[in-house]
């Protein structure tokens, strides 16, 4: 017997996003700043979330959008994606229907 997940329409990963890390660069005083770099170019589902609130690691961070991406082992919780100007600090992410085909990540979107 096999429990199938939810369908998701792969036509929908319409936007194109950069999946980006942290990285320390040093300056010229002899520290160090933190920077993006850009790790990979994906296609994403952007939606908007009601005001969800996420409580992994007993911290509490409010989630402004949820993103499907194709399932790819460099996405994961403290990297950022960007879609034009506008960035999604990645909150927490898990397998959509637990097949290995889609990641769901819950974002908050930066703002100025």
């Amino acid at each position: 017997m096999t429990m199938r997940g939810p369908y998701f329409d792969p036509g929908r990963l319409r936007h194109e996003m950069v999946l980006e890390e942290p990285v320390r660069v040093a300056d010229a005083l002899g520290g160090q700043t933190e920077d993006w770099q850009a790790v990979a170019a994906l296609w994403g589902h952007l939606e908007p979330a009601a005001n969800v609130v996420s409580r992994a690691d007993a911290e509490e961070a409010e989630i402004s959008h949820r993103v499907v991406l194709r399932f790819d082992t460099r996405v994961w919780r403290g990297r950022r994606l960007r879609s034009g100007g506008r960035i999604f600090d990645i909150r927490a992410v898990r397998d959509l229907d637990e097949t290995g085909r889609y990641l769901l990540c819950l974002t908050r979107e930066e703002t100025s």
